[in-house]
């Protein structure tokens, strides 16, 4: 017998995580964070780089060639590059190399010379990656252009063994490792900090007021006038034209602590998973409220039909499957909350699991009796 119902979690615990999260964050929202931590410097940012290569030296568990041609070709073509050419029609059976995909971050200011890690990824069917290694390849950017050449032992945090027989046990993933200082970078790339005597900040979060009071606090600090608001994001600071002065003065900015405004209502909905999250700010407004559980039970039994005597038929296994669809029946609720501690003992009172909890929320938020923003992902 199989059983589908609705709820994930059971309401006491999933509804008191919810209450000690709001404490949480009522606590953050009154601490000051520095500028470093709210906002970002125009034009310092990192690039993504991706290459393909491939991972030699498995211990049977590359890919399957027939099934992965790509990984043949890219071997018969290094091959080739290196000296060795096999003759024509080799049908090459190998099971101790992978064709991977790597991914890169090529940080702000970073030189040739330096050195990034690299995240390398299987793209056929090789079972896993530990233990092998990946041969040099290039990283390149979204120009086209090769920022960064990789190399190195693949180091895979999972582990799994098989018997001939078909079992197998595995921990983590075994076709993602990752190459610790794996890359050397090649070319830098230009970055231009500031312009016209400006530099240019960028708040992570659109807020009128926490960019109101980020403009007030580089004032307070360096004198009137030095920073202006462009927008709700964007703040405009007058700095030194020489480099080092520059540098100095953005390193006494990004220390400057600021208290954020409080973020406003807001309820996450993770639809897969049945988490509700909500913050500090979350009301509701009087409003009555019936919900029932909704089960599907789906019992299955064997069926033998055997043919009659000397009929010359075989005997036939079938299955039978009954569904049934059960319905609890909901009260009417009244709740009401004027913060979060009386909206999780209202939620609470209802008696709803967190799958419940997607209903009811986007009912309330139609209905105009949540006061929050509801973002379900």
């Amino acid at each position: 017998m199989r059983r589908l119902h609705s709820g994930f979690l059971s309401s006491g615990i999933a509804l008191t995580l919810l209450a000690l999260l709001g404490v949480m964050a009522i606590a953050a929202g009154a601490r000051a964070e520095r500028i470093k931590d709210l906002a970002s410097v125009q034009g310092v940012r990192a690039n993504q780089l991706i290459g393909y290569g491939l991972v030699v030296g498995l211990d049977g568990s590359g890919d399957q060639t027939t099934q992965t041609p790509f990984t043949v070709q890219s071997l018969t073509s290094m091959l080739g590059q290196l000296g060795v050419n096999l003759p024509p029609g080799t049908n090459l059976q190998l099971k101790n190399v992978a064709a991977v995909m790597m991914t890169g971050q090529l940080p702000a200011f970073s030189q040739p010379g330096q050195t990034i890690d690299v995240t390398v990824s299987s793209m056929g069917n090789a079972k896993s990656l530990r233990g092998g290694t990946l041969l040099l390849s290039p990283l390149k950017g979204a120009d086209g252009q090769t920022y960064a050449m990789a190399q190195g032992n693949v180091l895979v945090g999972g582990v799994g063994a098989s018997s001939a027989g078909g079992s197998s046990v595995q921990i983590n993933h075994l076709s993602v490792g990752r190459i610790i200082g794996g890359a050397t970078i090649e070319r830098a790339v230009a970055t231009q900090l500031g312009q016209d005597g400006y530099i240019y900040l960028g708040l992570n979060t659109t807020d009128f007021t926490t960019t109101r009071r980020v403009v007030d606090g580089i004032n307070r600090k360096f004198g009137d006038g030095i920073a202006s608001a462009i927008d709700a994001r964007m703040i405009q600071v007058a700095a030194p034209t020489e480099r080092d002065r520059r540098v100095e003065f953005l390193a006494h900015v990004e220390e400057i602590d600021i208290t954020p405004a409080e973020s406003p209502a807001r309820v996450i909905v993770n639809a897969r998973t049945g988490s509700v999250i909500m913050n500090n700010r979350v009301t509701i407004d009087t409003c009555a409220i019936s919900h029932g559980n909704l089960s599907v039970v789906i019992t299955s039994e064997p069926i033998i039909s055997q043919p009659g005597p000397l009929s010359g038929g075989t005997t036939v296994q079938a299955n039978r499957e009954q569904i049934e669809i059960r319905q609890d029946k909901g009260a009417l609720t009244m709740v009401r909350g004027a913060n979060l501690a009386d909206v999780v003992k209202a939620l609470n009172s209802i008696g709803a699991t967190p799958q419940d909890l997607l209903a009811i929320l986007q009912a309330m938020k139609a209905a105009g009796a949540l006061r929050a923003d509801l973002e379900i992902i």
